[in-house]
């Protein structure tokens, strides 16, 4: 039987919403797990209202006025595809996670986000113990009796000598809020759950009906540490929507700012990779440094975080010639000094011998679970936005992974990623900045943009964050506003993979194992 026809769609680019195919749910489940047999993974999963007839599976009561819609975004990699393709549901349908591991978390969040049951779903627990977005009665979740983080049916291992360790979700230092359950054995790790849902904002509903007045300043502070990845994903989507162009030097300076942001929050973790193990040279430097690349995003836009520099239509602010000069001075003595500051690590028989070997997430495992960004490197998954879906200033340089040898997933092998696209990223930078074109920062049209969106249409807007890849999909309504804004951070994908790596693990390694991770919290909770 052949497979169901999704629908081919570029990086940041609209159709209309018609065009995403409805299948058969059993057509589309089947879809999905012979493309994932082929290299295909789930950028995003996520249901919407519509406003068509309900499905006729007999499931739906008649107090759910509107029919739900199944949507998934699809990419393959090393094929360099991106696809769409949907199914109407009712309150309950067959779960994809037995058969795509994939879909666990999105399933999850679809569970509690709708009161829809995945029905077979292994591990059905809350994801951000938010309230639904509308109520079905009969829908069964796992206890959640307070309505709080964290109160939940907790798995559990029994037997002699086994043991429970909570950890959080307070923690010690100036750290955003999580809970850790550990079942040990001794100090052996069997399993690791994490819980997170105390940052949640509601953003996602907030986005609804906008583009608002602060659907900027929500873009900005989705995920802190990645505010230029995620404005610049949703500034993407909505040119896409309006038919706006961005002058090339726009999209140079959008390039300049996603890399130091790359480079600020790399520098940092390595650093604090370092400090973890007691390694204090690397520590205390890293720690400047990261400093270093914050204040260079600063000299540009006066944030260092990268606040009101991206936005629809181009960025916010120029770089004349002094500052260009100051940028890339500072961007010559950082790379020194990160230099000096890492290779170190590497040349250390004692921070060797703590990351080889530590956390040890394998290739296998992370393609089934569909990990991004550095965590999937680190495991042999050569994947990068920026390389297999560019948009702007990436489409015109040759941005290649570097290769390095230790690729077997473990904190050594993280760690070693990091390095190597520090390394990447300062050429890049310099690259581009030899060559920076004249022209307009923002186009003049740019301030009514959001007055302007295509309606009844669809655009998904990929980013290569630090993190990882940054997924926001728009779908607009018959006046042009948002009726479903769906984003996945990096950190959405990769929580699980913090779990794997510290199965068979000693429970002291799991500071060292977390950072090599280093996820948002904020960025999952939305």
């Amino acid at each position: 039987m052949s497979l169901a026809k999704a629908c081919p769609i570029e990086n940041s680019q609209a159709i209309p919403f018609s065009r995403v195919p409805c299948v058969p749910f059993d057509e589309f489940h089947r879809h999905i797990v012979e493309t994932g047999h082929h290299g295909t993974r789930i950028s995003s999963l996520f249901v919407m209202e519509t406003s068509g007839s309900a499905p006729s599976s007999g499931k739906t009561p008649p107090t759910l006025i509107r029919p739900l819609r199944l949507v998934a975004i699809l990419a393959n990699d090393a094929g360099k595809t991106l696809t769409v393709i949907s199914t109407d549901i009712g309150t309950s349908y067959p779960a994809l996670t037995p058969t795509c591991p994939q879909a666990h978390m999105f399933e999850r969040e679809i569970a509690e986000q709708w009161s829809v049951l995945p029905e077979g779903h292994p591990r059905l627990t809350p994801v951000r113990f938010q309230p639904p977005l509308r109520s079905n009665d009969g829908y069964p979740i796992s206890a959640n009796t307070a309505g709080l983080p964290g109160v939940t049916d907790f798995f559990r291992i029994e037997g002699e000598g086994i043991h429970e360790v909570a950890v959080g979700p307070v923690h010690a230092g100036v750290i955003e809020p999580g809970h850790f359950r550990f079942q040990c054995h001794g100090e052996d790790v069997f399993h690791l759950e994490i819980s997170l849902g105390y940052q949640h904002r509601g953003i996602e509903r907030a986005i609804l009906g906008g583009p608002h007045r602060r659907t900027l300043h929500h873009m900005e502070t989705l995920a802190g540490d990645t505010t230029v990845g995620h404005t610049l994903a949703y500034s993407q989507a909505i040119e896409a929507l309006s038919g706006c162009k961005v002058s090339r030097r726009a999209k140079v300076l959008r390039a300049v700012g996603l890399e130091l942001e790359r480079l600020a929050n790399h520098t940092g973790d390595l650093g604090a990779l370092a400090g973890d193990v007691g390694f204090l040279p690397t520590a205390s430097y890293c720690g400047r440094i990261r400093g270093d690349f914050l204040n260079l995003t600063a000299l540009i836009c006066g944030s260092r975080l990268g606040r009101s520099f991206i936005r629809p239509g181009g960025v916010g602010f120029d770089v004349d010639s002094e500052r260009l000069t100051r940028l890339t001075d500072g961007l010559s003595r950082a790379s020194k000094d990160v230099h000096v500051a890492v290779e170190v690590l590497w040349e250390t028989p004692s921070v060797m011998s703590r990351f080889e070997d530590t956390g040890v997430v394998s290739r296998k495992v992370c393609l089934e679970l569909g990990l991004v960004g550095p965590a999937a490197r680190a495991c042999g998954s050569e994947q990068d936005i920026r390389r297999d879906f560019p948009r702007g200033a990436y489409r015109t340089s040759k941005i290649l992974l570097p290769a390095f040898e230790r690729r077997i997933g473990d904190v050594a092998s993280r760690a070693f990623v990091r390095w190597a696209e520090i390394q990447n990223s300062l050429l890049f930078l310099r690259e581009i900045l030899q060559q920076l074109p004249p022209g307009e920062i923002i186009e003049p049209e740019a301030a009514h943009l959001s007055r302007t969106l295509e309606p009844d249409s669809l655009v998904v807007s990929l980013v290569e964050g630090w993190r990882g890849e940054i997924c926001h999909t728009i779908v607009t309504d018959a006046h042009g506003a948002f009726a479903r804004y769906k984003i996945v951070d990096p950190s959405f994908h990769n929580w699980i993979g913090l779990e794997m790596a510290m199965r068979n693990q000693e429970i002291s390694d799991f500071p060292l194992c977390n950072k090599s991770f280093n996820l948002s919290y904020c960025g999952f909770d939305l």
